[in-house]
């Protein structure tokens, strides 16, 4: 198997599990990467067989401490270049995640510890999400998804989903950036900067805020 396939796998897990705590299924997977079910079906048991995920038939998937390692350390290179890129060529955050899904595979380990280093050793990527240290650990305070905050909780834009490049656009177009102060009115409407804005329902499934202010 190329070895940038099972790295797409093993950080598609990994990313489900870092906002929720449910574990991902073999049809969301596929969902995910874009492919046939009985790819993914394939392409698991495969990944079970080198000991870098656990499954049973038609059950969640989750990462052995193998595989949790290999993912780290992908997501860790993703993480970086973005953050390069916005930091040191001015690209936006919409802008940076298919560019860095190609620079991940070919930088060297050194040119990333040079990367890692200028950037002052960042601890979280431009949409909020942490970037892994070298031995995979990360560092996260406690939080929720704008969709399920209570009317009156107040919190800071910890993250925003990178996975669609049109509700980052939305979202930074509204003041909703990593960082930003949020008032929740309710379920669609917010107070950053004393301004008051209705979210379109899609952004709010994607910004989530630290739990508490």
């Amino acid at each position: 198997m190329p070895s940038a396939a099972i790295d797409d796998y093993l950080k598609a897990i990994y990313h489900h599990t870092e906002w929720q705590d449910a574990r991902i299924t073999p049809s969301q997977l596929a969902n995910v990467l874009g492919l046939a079910p009985s790819s993914v079906t394939e392409m698991v048991l495969k990944l079970a067989a080198q000991g870098l995920v656990t499954h049973r038939p038609y059950g969640p998937i989750a990462l052995t401490d193998a595989g949790n390692e290999r993912a780290a350390t992908m997501v860790r290179r993703h993480r970086l270049i973005e953050s390069w890129l916005v930091q040191e060529f001015g690209y936006g955050w919409d802008e940076v995640h298919e560019e860095a899904e190609e620079l991940e595979h070919t930088i060297s380990d050194r040119l990333l510890e040079g990367i890692d280093e200028r950037l002052g050793r960042p601890r979280f990527d431009p949409h909020g999400d942490a970037i892994p240290d070298a031995d995979g650990h990360v560092e996260r305070e406690p939080f929720v998804l704008l969709a399920l905050a209570a009317p009156g909780h107040s919190g800071r834009v910890l993250r925003v989903s990178d996975r669609d490049a049109d509700i980052l656009r939305v979202a930074e177009e509204a003041g909703l950036t990593v960082g930003a102060e949020v008032l929740v009115m309710d379920a669609d409407t917010l107070v950053i900067d004393n301004t008051t804005i209705a979210m379109p329902a899609e952004t709010i499934e994607a910004v989530w805020l630290s739990a508490s202010a």
